[in-house]
């Protein structure tokens, strides 16, 4: 071994810059030629855990026994922990979409804001049908919608626009069951319950300013007006994890059949937050061990969770109003297809920050960071906004940082509100500055007639706002508890 490689495997700087090349090479490679994230991160992974001098037995473990190795514990660890919820948030998403929640929701909320608060209302909607659905799903679902209140109205598009997608932006970056907040709860090991938490009272003051304040500034300046072809309900484009990922072909058959009360779709969205919450607050409150705190604590897993929320809307939305075991059968056969290549990406950024972590590279991170004096919360947001503004993904730049961060945290014994914050941090970087190699960018423009001007003037300057502030919030609250 050369003084090179010797340099590069056991010093400080030079561990660093084996993972800077690392970094790199996966954005090159995402970026320039256009590799699919699951596979530039197994790459990216074997690469470095090979150039840094791992044993290849721990690299990939042997034939007898693999079952130890970087690769399988990278990818079964955080995979066992969001496959299932990821899954089954996937089906409820589907089930509300398809029974026509949707419509009704949104109807209810334009009568009880009334044609001034229309644009609020649209700000509602996007929070709370965010939730369980996916961020592009939300605006296919959601922009016929949107074109009708803005026609309606008689305003500009952009004012009906803005406050929705920031209220789906923000709920698909902070807050269970979406695979970015579900990952950080694996990655740095914080409850699900406290990532609600956090979401909410992160997220919201950024929806405030992005979607509420700046929506309305915007809205009165920039002029779009919705096209006649618009009001006829278009076909998805794109279906996935976030901006981006290719659809399926075939759209979930329909359940909508009558209309379903607003009050329904609501409780059906509330019952796996409630649950989660209250396992979060009962291991707070009550005795260890104690007969309630085990319900609860069942309950409150977030796989029953959901799990009691996807049957309760089996019945309700689909068996109650007519439809068959088959039909829902199928919806959710179909609804689950885009969801395997997202479990890849997620398992192979897992696995990524494994191999930086066997490396040694987030002890010499957090030594340089020590020295420096840059907080743990600053740097997860730095590495944050970087990947995402660099490759475009949200959910790629979320796994990535969570695996470089994660190895800093052990040994300093934060609280999992902190840990909440740290992954808030993360999330908020993630979204910022949405610009042209951000699928979700061109979705925006193409769904609610925007030049690629007016796109870059609306939805990015409103992801970048959402993002700042976001990351204030926990900045200040993480200065406070910790």
């Amino acid at each position: 071994m050369g003084p090179a490689v010797d340099w590069l495997r056991t010093t400080t700087p030079g561990l660093l810059v084996l993972c800077g090349l690392a970094i790199a090479v996966l954005l090159v490679a995402i970026i320039r030629f256009k590799l699919e994230p699951f596979v530039a991160l197994l790459l990216t992974g074997l690469a470095l855990a090979l150039a840094a001098g791992l044993p290849v037995e721990k690299i990939v473990g042997t034939p007898l026994k693999p079952a130890d190795s970087l690769l399988e514990t990278g990818f079964g660890g955080i995979l066992g922990h969001i496959a299932v919820i990821i899954g089954l948030g996937t089906v409820l998403g589907a089930i509300l979409e398809k029974s026509g929640g949707a419509d009704v929701l949104t109807e209810r909320l334009l009568k009880l804001f009334g044609p001034k608060g229309a644009p609020i209302a649209m700000g509602v909607v996007g929070l709370i049908f965010g939730i369980p659905v996916f961020f592009d799903i939300g605006i296919f679902v959601l922009a016929p919608l949107i074109y009708v209140a803005a026609k309606r109205g008689g305003r500009s598009l952009v004012l009906y626009v803005l406050p929705m997608v920031a209220g789906l932006s923000m709920t698909h970056a902070f807050l269970p069951p979406h695979p970015g907040p579900v990952a950080l709860g694996g990655l740095l090991g914080v409850s699900l319950g406290w990532l609600i938490l956090m979401g909410l009272v992160c997220g919201l003051p950024g929806f405030l300013a992005a979607g509420i304040v700046w929506g309305n500034y915007i809205g009165k300046r920039i002029h779009v007006e919705v096209p006649d072809e618009f009001l006829v309900r278009p076909e998805p484009a794109v279906r996935g994890d976030g901006p981006g990922t290719p659809a399926e072909p075939n759209s979930p058959p329909t359940l909508e059949k009558s209309p379903p009360s607003p009050a329904l779709i609501g409780v059906i969205i509330a019952i796996p937050l409630v649950l989660i919450l209250g396992a979060t607050f009962g291991s707070q409150l009550l005795d260890k061990g104690s007969k309630p705190l085990q319900v609860l604590t069942f309950l409150g897993t977030p796989a029953v969770a959901l799990l009691i929320a996807v049957l309760v809307a089996f019945y309700v939305l689909g068996l109650r109003r007519g439809s068959t075991v088959q039909e829902l059968s199928t919806l959710t056969a179909e609804s689950l297809r885009p969801v395997g290549m997202l479990l890849l990406v997620v398992g192979a950024g897992a696995f990524f920050g494994k191999v930086i972590s066997a490396t040694g590279i987030g002890n010499a991170l957090a030594h340089t960071m020590s020295e420096a004096g840059l907080p743990v919360i600053v740097l997860a947001y730095l590495i944050s906004c970087g990947l995402r503004i660099a490759q475009g993904s949200a959910t790629v730049a979320i796994v990535t940082t969570g695996g470089i961060v994660a190895p800093l945290l052990p040994g300093h014994d934060y609280s999992q509100i902190s840990l909440a914050l740290i992954a808030m941090a993360i999330a908020a970087g993630s979204i910022i500055l949405s610009h042209v190699n951000d699928g979700g960018f061109w979705i925006i423009a193409k769904f609610f007639n925007l030049t690629v001007k007016q796109t870059l003037q609306t939805w990015t300057v409103l992801e970048t706002i959402l993002s700042v502030v976001s990351f204030a919030v926990a900045a200040v609250l993480f200065a406070l508890v910790t």
